[in-house]
């Protein structure tokens, strides 16, 4: 196995996020990287830069008006007088769901203001001075990833931060801005014909979800939290199930909330199977850590312990994996979560 992570992402540095009606301390602080780092080290994974894929593998699966936007906002923003530090939508939009539609059209309005609001989904994705930099820059650490899965590696590990399930293909949330793992799966889908993506974080993956829901060649499962009070609230229930020639091709495995490992592996057993009825040819793996009990921002009871045996379930599928990670805010246990997770994969 082989890691890839580029320094330009911890550049990212959010300083706030709003949570129950409060402004809050950010989360997802670069130093979540270094613990991992660690693991990687101490597994004596060889680790690399990614190079420059550019923002084609981004395209493919995010809109480049939305792109764009991440891009230009910063800069814009700060010449408003008396803007705060980080962009952060103060307006709201309502707009009609549409899952016949792959993308919104542009914003209409050219005010910065407004297109915050049509681009930032909540307010739990601050842009700042280096977001856009660190979001392009993870992509293409899963970009690497895949390279060295489809070039014959059995496995690879993109260290991904930010995050980017819950991107859209036209709207950041939850932490996220460019969504690693559909880069990751469209990117694959050049090399092979069945793409599965299991994403095992305790918030449902909403954004791939969304950019995948009318596919048949992409089939996303996600293993979360029960969402009836837990973000991201709208999306991650069991009806869901794609729509039109996806239809089917979209499995959510909500958990209650307060329960712990033996419910998280019979929902990665329930996730497995489906894979394997689907014909999967490879995996993509959404890694979370925010399940564990210590995390601030879990509602299960998840301990260091499962993400071992998750490894080995995963290692069980026998497919070309691409693992890109995901949360986890529990700074002193995600190390450790990752140590587990791949001591379980790669053991023989």
């Amino acid at each position: 196995m082989h890691a890839f992570f580029s320094p330009d992402q911890m550049l990212h540095d959010p300083r706030q996020f709003m949570r129950v009606g409060r402004i809050c301390e950010g989360k997802d602080l670069p130093q979540r990287t270094q613990v991992l780092l660690d693991a990687l080290s101490q597994l004596n994974i060889p680790l690399s830069e990614p190079k420059d894929y550019g923002l084609a593998p981004l395209e493919a699966v995010h809109a480049p008006h939305y792109l764009r936007f991440l891009k230009e906002v910063y800069t814009r923003w700060r010449a408003i007088e008396n803007a705060g530090p980080e962009v952060l939508p103060n307006v709201g939009y309502y707009l009609n769901g549409r899952v016949e539609d792959d993308a919104r059209p542009p914003c209409r309005s050219t005010s910065v203001v407004a297109q915050a609001a049509y681009y930032l989904g909540d307010l739990a994705c601050p842009v700042g001075p280096e977001t856009y930099v660190s979001a392009v820059r993870s992509a293409h650490s899963a970009v690497a990833a895949c390279e060295a899965v489809m070039h014959g590696e059995s496995a690879a590990y993109a260290l991904c931060r930010p995050s980017g399930h819950h991107a859209h293909s036209d709207r950041a949330a939850g932490f996220c801005y460019v969504n690693n793992a559909a880069v990751a799966a469209q990117h694959l889908r050049s090399r092979f014909n069945k793409v599965a993506t299991l994403d095992v974080d305790t918030h449902h993956g909403d954004g791939t979800q969304q950019i995948f829901y009318r596919r048949q060649d992409v089939l996303t499962i996600s293993v979360h939290a029960d969402p009836i009070e837990y973000y991201p609230y709208q999306t991650g229930y069991a009806d869901e199930t794609g729509h039109g020639q996806g239809e089917g091709c979209n499995l959510n495995l909500p958990l209650a909330h307060g329960t712990g490992n033996d419910a998280l592996l019979e929902a990665v057993d329930t996730a497995a199977a489906a894979i394997r009825n689907f014909g999967a040819d490879v995996l993509v793996l959404s890694l979370g850590f925010d399940a564990h009990r210590l995390d601030p921002l879990s509602v299960l009871e998840v301990n260091t312990d499962s993400f071992y045996d998750l490894g080995q379930r995963v290692r069980a599928l026998n497919l070309p994996t691409v693992v890109v990670q995901e949360g986890g805010y529990a700074i002193a246990e995600i190390g450790g979560c990752l140590h587990a997770f791949l001591r379980g994969f790669l053991a023989r």
